[in-house]
């Protein structure tokens, strides 16, 4: 349980973040929602009830979430769940593409987490859970930038723990495959018109328990880790991938 713990969930207004913040006041927590699209999270939030409450802000940008995370105080969880995606090689994708992919989902959990590191650390106790990707691991086909972003994702869970487990602060990531979410639907009507099925029914089978994982599944594990019931894991990726990066082939 979370009882009473503060929770700080970004990129909370939809897919995993959405389902996290959900968890998370299931089991007790008072939760701030961050995401960039304010009507979104404030639906989120209003969904929740009084437990919730709705933050606008762009982790990418440090006078953003230094105001925003003022705004919220002391906090108990951080899930750095915001991030963005792109299609395309090292010679395909662009330096704006690549500083984008960067400032989001690198940078933002770097500001983050060091909004909320030094009063996890005074009182001696805080998890920062990191939401990284089986692109970090896997020679994904076209996902450079992307892969790029989620490996330096891991490697900062990695340096977090290591750098604040003797003052009470565990930091671990969670590596999803393939997660049905509104952005996986959003794809395939905008790059597969008319065969979305047929194309979902192909990205499903390429993990080798055969299907996408769901948000909530993503969710229920994040849950347990923000929990004392994992108070011995810290420094650790955990793929949630259907057997992907162990099975696959």
């Amino acid at each position: 349980m979370l009882t009473d713990r503060v929770a700080v969930v970004t990129g909370a207004g939809s897919g995993i973040g959405r389902a996290i913040a959900t968890e998370f006041v299931r089991a007790g927590a008072r939760v701030h929602c961050v995401d960039r699209d304010l009507a979104a999270v404030t639906d989120v939030a209003r969904e929740l009830g009084d437990r919730a409450s709705a933050h606008a802000c762009d982790v990418s940008d440090e006078h953003a979430v230094d105001e925003t995370f003022r705004t919220i105080g002391l906090a108990d969880v951080l899930v750095n769940n915001a991030g963005v995606s792109h299609i395309g090689s090292i010679a395909t994708t662009t330096p704006e593409d690549f500083e984008r992919l960067f400032r989001v989902n690198v940078q933002g959990v770097y500001l983050c987490t060091r909004a909320v590191i030094d009063g996890m650390a005074s009182r001696g106790r805080g998890v920062i859970i990191n939401m990284a990707s089986v692109a970090a691991s896997a020679g994904l086909a076209d996902r450079f930038a992307y892969s790029m972003s989620k490996g330096a994702v891991v490697a900062m869970t990695y340096s977090i723990a290591r750098d604040y487990v003797a003052r009470g602060v565990r930091c671990n990531s969670i590596s999803p495959g393939r997660v049905h979410t509104p952005f996986v639907d959003n794809y395939l009507a905008k790059h597969y018109p008319g065969r979305e099925a047929e194309m979902f029914a192909k990205l499903a089978a390429t993990q080798p328990i055969g299907r996408m994982g769901a948000p909530q599944e993503v969710a229920t594990f994040a849950r347990f880790l923000a929990s004392d019931e994992a108070a011995f894991l810290t420094g650790t990726d955990y793929p949630m991938d259907g057997g992907f990066l162990r099975l696959h082939g």
